[in-house]
């Protein structure tokens, strides 16, 4: 049994420790907002934070994940209000989907890092992250508005 806390939940998971946390996540689970997308960490539809830094759980082995802390797309924020998800409904970043949790979740890892992004800081950090539609300017506006969003979150408190 594999102990992994996904979200603020505790999970007892029963697998191979060397399973792609992808796949303990949807599989085992149930949580299907994290995408598949290549399975070598190239494209950067899987990625997850694990102890708040961004993983590609397509090749982070579930037994990296036991006794840690685990977030997916699911789990960012609690009704959906995270800056960079409500800017990426705002900007109408997605056009099929199918990345943007993985970019969300790089996004956010910036984000946290840097409140206030430059292009060359944006384009540097979701490099790894693919786009098969090519929103790339959106991903970028989308990010910058986020940034915005945060900073002015951050004041008012």
């Amino acid at each position: 049994m594999i102990n992994i806390n996904v979200n603020g939940t505790s999970h007892q998971i029963e697998a191979d420790p060397n399973m792609p946390l992808l796949w303990a996540i949807r599989d085992i689970i149930g949580l299907t907002g994290t995408k598949f997308g290549c399975g070598v960490a190239q494209c950067g539809a899987c990625v997850v934070h694990l102890n708040g830094e961004a993983v590609r759980s397509c090749v982070t082995k579930v037994s990296r994940a036991e006794g840690q802390k685990v977030v997916t797309i699911e789990g960012l924020s609690k009704n959906n209000d995270h800056p960079a998800q409500l800017a990426w409904n705002q900007e109408q970043v997605p056009q099929c989907g199918y990345c943007h949790s993985g970019q969300i979740m790089s996004a956010a890892v910036l984000l946290r890092e840097n409140n206030n992004p430059s292009d060359a800081d944006i384009d540097a950090a979701m490099a790894g992250n693919i786009c098969r539609c090519g929103t790339y300017q959106r991903i970028r506006k989308a990010i910058h508005t986020a940034a915005e969003l945060q900073r002015k979150e951050s004041a008012s408190k």
